[in-house]
């Protein structure tokens, strides 16, 4: 599917943020209802974070990356790929978590960081607009250090994983379908070493020892909503957005 662009030259980014079936809603045409903590608590991820070195060709002295270990549990994850068939089998026949998980991926990090840019006016067209006033709010009193933090490079994100998923009807009879993502992300905001909620902080070393980067590995929540009633654009929201010990 071609993705419908919200106006052309502020936004030219989303052409590539969220691919195949995978795209934003108006917040005019979200479902209504509660929205964040309150509806579903995200998983809790089983996992650890640690260093891995290599030996870089053409590159002086150790290499590092962040290789991320999760432990699935199988009954989540056979809950999820039965909720993914039907997904392609009653909703959109077309539809791969692949390509979801990608665009997914790219809209965070750009949403990410129009909000630490205190950006909001060009979210209106990605968020709905009940998670858009409440974001409006909780913005104006970040800390800097904080909300740099919120802020995730794509390049950064080091493991993105699907939470909850959920079909659902109004009481219109209405049809949505929401998909949690989660996603794990290197930062280098100067937040103190004992910000609660984080996996670790990695003292990451580039070029030698005497030369040292600290990188905060951190944690975000979003939910992506679309309609698939009869007729409604074939477009997704993001419905929820947590940053959690940073924006609450």
């Amino acid at each position: 599917m071609a993705l419908r662009c919200a106006a052309p030259g502020r936004v030219r980014w989303l052409a590539r943020a969220l691919a195949g079936s995978a795209r934003l809603l108006p917040p005019a045409a979200a479902a209504p209802g509660p929205l964040g903590p309150a509806r579903t608590r995200p998983p809790q991820l089983s996992a650890q974070a640690r260093f891995a070195s290599s030996a870089g060709s053409g590159t002086e002295g150790p290499q590092r990356r962040v290789v991320v270990v999760r432990i699935t549990s199988p009954f989540a994850w056979l809950r999820t790929r039965f909720y993914y068939l039907l997904i392609r089998l009653y909703f959109d026949h077309e539809f791969s978590i692949e390509e979801f998980t990608r665009g997914a991926k790219q809209a965070f990090s750009v949403v990410s960081k129009l909000l630490s840019q205190r950006k909001l006016d060009l979210l209106e067209e990605l968020v709905s607009a009940e998670v858009l006033q409440v974001l409006k709010e909780k913005i104006s009193l970040l800390p800097d250090s904080h909300r740099d933090a919120l802020a995730a490079d794509i390049d950064a994100i080091m493991y993105t994983t699907e939470g909850d998923v959920r079909i659902y009807y109004d009481d219109d009879g209405r049809k949505f379908v929401s998909i949690l993502m989660c996603f794990w992300y290197l930062n280098g905001a100067n937040l103190p070493d004992e910000v609660p909620g984080e996996a670790k902080v990695f003292q990451i070393v580039f070029g030698d020892e005497n030369t040292k980067e600290k990188k905060h590995l951190l944690t975000a929540n979003y939910e992506f909503q679309r309609e698939f009633t009869e007729g409604a654009k074939p477009d997704w929201t993001i419905t929820r957005i947590e940053h959690p010990r940073l924006l609450e």
